[in-house]
C-alpha cells in the first residue's frame, strides 16, 4: 500500500466531497450539514457544532477513504471509474442504511416514529434524506462520485 498516496488524495477527496455538500447546501440544493449533524452529537452548542462535525468529517472521510485504497490494493488496479464505481457504491448505503440509523445514534434527533421532544429536535433525514430537500440523494451521490473518482484516478498501488 502507497501509505503517501492515500493520506494525500484520501484527504483531496475529503475536502472535496465536504465541499460540494456544503456548496449543494448554499445552493440551496438541499438543507443538510454534515458537518452540523456530526457536531451536534457531540456538542449541543450550534456554533461549535460545525466547527467540530467538520474536524471529525474530515479526519471520517479521510480514515474512509482507506476501504476505496484496500480495494484498489486488492485489485491490483486503480481508475477514476472503478473509484467511482465504490464512490455510487457507498452513497447508496448513505442514503439507504445510514441516515435511516442517524436517529437511533444521534442524541439530539427526533426519530420518524417519534415527534420532536425539548432535546430531541433535529429533524430524521427520511428515507434517502429526502426530508432535507428532494434534491439531497443527487447531491449525496454526486459528492460520493467525486469522492470515489479522485481517489481512482489519483491514488498509485504500493
Amino acid at each position: 500500500m502507497n501509505v503517501t498516496s492515500w493520506m494525500f488524495w484520501g484527504f483531496v477527496a475529503t475536502v472535496v466531497l465536504s465541499t460540494i455538500m456544503a456548496g449543494s447546501q448554499g445552493l440551496r440544493l438541499t438543507r443538510i450539514s454534515l458537518p452540523y449533524l456530526i457536531g451536534s452529537m457531540v456538542t449541543p452548542s450550534r456554533d461549535r457544532a460545525s466547527v467540530i462535525g467538520l474536524a471529525l468529517h474530515l479526519v471520517n472521510g479521510w480514515l474512509f477513504s482507506l476501504f476505496y485504497v484496500l480495494a484498489f490494493e486488492s485489485w491490483h488496479r486503480t481508475g477514476w471509474w472503478l473509484g467511482a464505481g465504490i464512490g455510487l457504491v457507498q452513497a447508496a448505503f448513505v442514503l439507504t442504511v445510514g441516515v435511516r440509523l442517524l436517529p437511533a445514534i444521534h442524541p439530539r434527533m427526533a426519530s420518524e416514529r417519534q415527534g420532536p421532544t425539548v432535546v430531541r429536535q433535529l429533524e430524521p433525514p427520511g428515507f434517502l434524506a429526502l426530508n432535507y430537500g428532494y434534491q439531497t440523494p443527487l447531491t449525496v451521490v454526486i459528492a460520493h462520485l467525486a469522492f470515489g473518482a479522485i481517489l481512482g484516478g489519483c491514488y498509485r498501488l504500493g
